[in-house]
């Protein structure tokens, strides 16, 4: 499937969001916006990297109220075809399950436009069918590509605005000075994710780096964890 191809996900949560079809894909300040809410808020559905519409986002929370929908896949039963218009011949659940800690592989890529007193995250941990085709020119590790992605259900949404709501919706109880080890045990994560958890954190301004505890960074709660960052 072209990265750039909208899937039927992407389709199926924007109906989530804004049921009304004429809504849809709206050009508003030279971008075309995924929906807009009855209130007036921007919906911009984004199954892709966020990395993609970043700039985007800067611009439009300049003037406007945005909320940006990341699907996670809690779940996702993989449906193999053996050509693009045939029948699903076999089905089974992926033993991958993305959940909260994963979205900091895109925080990464967006802690310039995140937080923003005009934007909203929401998270959605998702079960999703991901229709796989043989791939047209085989090659090592790569025997199939995707056809496209479905919602089945939208298991949970977590809403985040600031770098403290995301610290509290991960139940990370943490006080005082901690290494990314300690931080990956109280958020049940790996700790190479803990490590980009710790990243964003301090790029958001909600953790600072107080020394080193052998060859590990030492963090601690910044003072300045209640406040949004200003516009």
């Amino acid at each position: 499937m072209d990265a750039t191809m909208a899937t039927s996900l992407h389709q199926q949560l924007k109906e989530y969001y804004v049921s009304d079809p004429a809504c849809h894909e709206i050009d508003l300040d030279d971008y075309r916006i995924d929906a807009i809410a009855p209130d007036g808020q921007l919906i911009e559905v984004q199954c892709a990297s966020l990395s993609a519409i970043r700039n985007k986002i800067k611009e439009l929370t300049k003037r406007h109220r945005v909320t940006v929908v990341k699907p996670l896949a809690w779940k996702k039963k993989l449906l193999k075809k053996k050509r693009s218009n045939g029948k699903v011949v076999s089905a089974r659940y992926s033993p991958v399950h993305e959940s909260l800690p994963h979205i900091f592989l895109e925080l990464v890529h967006f802690t310039n436009a995140f937080p923003h007193p005009n934007l909203q995250l929401d998270i959605l941990l998702t079960e999703q069918e991901e229709i796989r085709i043989p791939a047209k020119r085989k090659t090592w590790g790569r025997k199939h590509r995707v056809q496209d992605r479905r919602l089945a259900n939208v298991e949970r949404t977590i809403s985040i605005r600031t770098a403290a709501d995301l610290w509290k919706q991960l139940h990370i109880s943490l006080a005082g000075e901690f290494t990314t080890a300690e931080l990956a045990k109280a958020g049940d994560m790996p700790r190479w994710l803990a490590q980009k958890a710790a990243w964003c954190f301090r790029q958001m301004e909600f953790l600072e780096a107080t020394g080193k505890r052998g060859n590990a960074i030492v963090y601690r709660r910044t003072k300045k964890r209640h406040l949004r960052r200003a516009a």
